[in-house]
This record gives structure tokens, C-alpha cells and sequence, in this order.
């Protein structure tokens, strides 16, 4: 079955509409939607290598237009939307005690997210909701969205062979990888922040 999916990635990877799927893809994850963009950027890479550029470009402005949704979403639509989501990842009895310390130092909380797998739609609406600098908040997610994807597209195009043949030949492996890190980074935000 993670065969047929990694396949059907592949093919849907090579499409006409592919750049619309990862601009939305990468747009609801920073602010609401749990998958990463990386599960359509790698086979959209590996698929058209070079195309690499303008595809970590899409990934990275939808991203950041996600981002700032998000931040919008914590600021002006907290009780609406942002406290049912940061309840669901548990967070909502901290949110009060930390609002104060995040402000201080919450640039370095988005940009380790934006580099990272933790969930990085939390950070875009605590962001918006204790009120973050907006200025800060943008520089960092666009320097750690920018890096992100871009050094992922950029080591496709270079070694895309060799890592297409690895991720092919260990696809069972580097999935568990992939939901350890996402589950990970959720139980993170749920348990730890």
C-alpha cells in the first residue's frame, strides 16, 4: 500500500496542477492542516529536477501566506477558531502563563518550527494570539521557510538519483522516520510546550 501511495505521489507529482496542490498544501499547513508540504515537494523534486527552484519557491510563499494567515487567525479569530486548535493539541491552560515569556523570545520558538517537523500552525496562531511582533514573526518564518525548503529542493536536484534510488529502496523505513517526527513534534506541543 505506502508503495502504491509513494507511486500515486510520483505521478500526481509530474501533473499540470501539481504547483497548485503543493501552493494550497503548503499554505493550510502553516496554519491549520497537519501534513507537511515536504509529501508532495520531494516526488514534485524528484520528479523535475529542474524545476527544483520554482518549485521550493511556491512551497516557500505559500508557506509564509499560510504563516501570516495563521498569525491572523490567533490575533483576530482566537476564541472562534485558535483556542478550539490549540485545545486540541492541549495547549490552551498554558497559553496565559507563557504569553508574556513567547513574546520575549518566541522568534527563536518559529524559526526552530520552521525548520523543524514540530507543528508549525501552532506557533503561527500563538504567534498572532499573545501578540508577537508581526515584523519578527515574518523574518523569521521567511528565513527558516527559505531554508527549509529550499536545502531540501536544492539536495534533490544535486543528488537526486542516488536519493531517489535511497528513499525507493528504504520507503518502509523512511515513512516510520517521517510519523515518528511528526508524532514526535505533536507530542511536543501536546505534553512538553
Amino acid at each position: 500500500m505506502l508503495r502504491r501511495l509513494y507511486n500515486w505521489t510520483l505521478s500526481l507529482a509530474g501533473k499540470r496542477n501539481a504547483e497548485g496542490v503543493l501552493f494550497g498544501i503548503s499554505f493550510a499547513e502553516s496554519s491549520f492542516f497537519p501534513i507537511p508540504p515536504d509529501v508532495l515537494l520531494i516526488p514534485m523534486v524528484i520528479a523535475r529536477p529542474a524545476k527544483w527552484f520554482r518549485i521550493a519557491l511556491i512551497c516557500t510563499l505559500a508557506s509564509i501566506l499560510g504563516a501570516i494567515a495563521g498569525y491572523l487567525i490567533g490575533m483576530f479569530l482566537f476564541e472562534q477558531v485558535a483556542r478550539p486548535i490549540l485545545d486540541f493539541y492541549g495547549k490552551q491552560h498554558s497559553f496565559d502563563r507563557i504569553a508574556e515569556w513567547y513574546n520575549r523570545w518566541g522568534g527563536w520558538g518559529v524559526l526552530f518550527a520552521a525548520i523543524t517537523p514540530f507543528p508549525y500552525k501552532v506557533l503561527t496562531i500563538f504567534s498572532g494570539a499573545t501578540g508577537l511582533n508581526f515584523g519578527i514573526f515574518l523574518l523569521v518564518s521567511v528565513i527558516g521557510r527559505s531554508f527549509r525548503f529550499f536545502l531540501v529542493a536544492w539536495l534533490l536536484n544535486r543528488y537526486g538519483p542516488p536519493i531517489r534510488d535511497f528513499i525507493e529502496k528504504y520507503l518502509g523505513l523512511l515513512f516510520t522516520v517521517f510519523v515518528i517526527l511528526l508524532a514526535g513534534g505533536f507530542y511536543l506541543v501536546k505534553y512538553v510546550f
